[in-house]
């Protein structure tokens, strides 16, 4: 058993380490995460109430079964009657005023069947179909977000990991300065002051490696929460945090694709159209039903013997002329549910173009900011050199090299904010536009 174990603890650590792109794991988490599973569920719900709709296409068939035993007259006589037990002696006027108990089981068998109802039953199915629509749209909307998630939090992971790499270099750096101002200082080059300014500098160095440590360790839990995977789960992610092109499609463009293909606006136009057929359900109420019922029925006196059977066939016509302004206050409130929704459609429009400039905004200026970062970093990187140089030489404070040093960490940890911002701005422009997929240029 400890060997079984083992060998399965062992091949899930073996699975956890292999490499894990930002489409694996996309697709992980379109799999096992509990929004998609529930987003999954509403649909079927969804679903389950048009097949409960179309019943109304259906005949109904009841079974009811009843026991009475009463001295009534006329239920006495009628049930006689049914039972096929009627005597010439029941006649009497003393059995017909006070009768005898009486048992009466009553076994019926009923059937019906609507032949016309002004549509409803059409019109019941087709709200239904909208409504799964509806929540069709919804699942497209929830796995588009959590692709979205995913991409802020794989990259969160990644940036967090270069950022430890980047503190790290800086505490690199920060024990060569010290060991070269504890040579000077052994030259007589430089004094005490000057060494315990590096050694706070490689404090605050060793301090901030830790806390990118820490960063690392809560994104990594964080994307594994995205995937739906246990916390502590270890990944090798390979998607490099690079800058990643869009196609050439304009701001236009980006805006025509959100208000066609965004779920937000296509369940505002749905639920346009099933406000519109609850009104037209609503004024079918108005209209006459047409249904045919056939029952067959047995009364005994006792529960198996004693008895008859009878059937009965009928075809009903019921019109509603007047029900106190119910249906009239119904189809008032189907026409103010039909305006609002065609309200919501329009600021749902407005939102998802919102969406799109914000989006857009965003990675104009993450692309603009990472070469201006990239620039950054070379012009710190050559001060910090030439800082250097002229430190050694007795040219340069023990303040400007702490200055320039600071500098070239702030630059590279501001290109790797620039980085990630462009990553993500990119998924979220094809979130706003409606066209984030797990196949999504985007993710490569």
């Amino acid at each position: 058993m400890r060997v079984a174990a083992t060998l399965i603890l062992g091949s899930f650590f073996v699975w956890a380490q292999q490499p894990l792109s930002l489409k694996q794991a996309v697709e992980i988490a379109l799999q096992k995460h509990p929004q998609i599973q529930a987003a999954q569920s509403a649909v079927s719900a969804a679903a389950t109430r048009i097949q409960a709709a179309r019943s109304g296409y259906l005949p109904r068939l009841n079974y009811s079964e009843s026991y009475q035993r009463t001295n009534n007259p006329v239920y006495v006589f009628s049930s006689l009657l049914t039972q096929a037990r009627f005597t010439e002696r029941n006649f009497a006027i003393p059995t017909l005023n006070r009768p005898d108990f009486l048992n009466n089981f009553q076994s019926q068998l009923a059937v019906e069947q609507v032949l016309y109802d002004a549509g409803q039953t059409r019109l019941a199915v087709r709200s239904a179909e909208l409504g799964r629509s509806i929540a069709g749209e919804e699942e497209r909307r929830t796995r588009q977000g959590l692709i979205a998630q995913v991409v802020r939090r794989y990259f969160g992971a990644v940036l967090a990991a270069e950022s430890l790499k980047t503190a790290e270099q800086a505490v690199r750096s920060a024990e060569a300065d010290l060991e070269r101002a504890r040579a000077l200082r052994s030259a007589g080059l430089i004094t005490d002051a000057d060494v315990l300014s590096l050694q706070v500098h490689l404090a605050a160095m060793r301090e901030q490696r830790i806390r990118r440590q820490a960063d690392l360790e809560v994104a990594h839990a964080a994307l594994n929460d995205a995937l739906g995977l246990p916390l502590d789960a270890a990944h090798d992610l390979v998607t490099a945090l690079a800058p990643v092109r869009l196609s050439e499609a304009d701001l236009a463009n980006y805006e025509k694709m959100a208000v066609e293909q965004r779920p937000e606006t296509r369940q505002a136009e749905l639920a346009v159209r099933l406000a519109s057929q609850q009104t037209a359900l609503a004024r079918a109420s108005l209209l006459p039903q047409l249904a045919f019922r056939a029952a067959f029925e047995t009364d005994r006196q006792r529960f198996v013997t004693r008895g008859a059977a009878n059937w009965l066939a009928a075809v009903s016509l019921r019109w509603n002329l007047f029900n106190g302004f119910a249906d009239r206050e119904r189809i008032r409130e189907a026409g103010f549910l039909a305006e609002r929704a065609q309200a919501q459609r329009r600021e749902a429009e407005s939102q998802v173009r919102l969406h799109v400039r914000k989006a857009w905004a965003d990675w104009t200026a993450a692309q603009q900011r990472i070469e201006v970062a990239r620039a950054a970093i070379e012009q710190a990187e050559e001060s910090l050199r030439i800082t250097k140089n002229r430190y050694e030489n007795g040219l340069a404070t023990v303040t400007d090299l702490l200055r320039t040093e600071i500098a070239v960490l702030e630059a590279r940890n501001r290109y790797l904010a620039a980085l990630y911002d462009q990553r993500v701005a990119a998924a979220e422009l094809a979130l706003a536009a409606g066209v984030l997929a797990a196949d999504s240029p985007v993710l490569d």
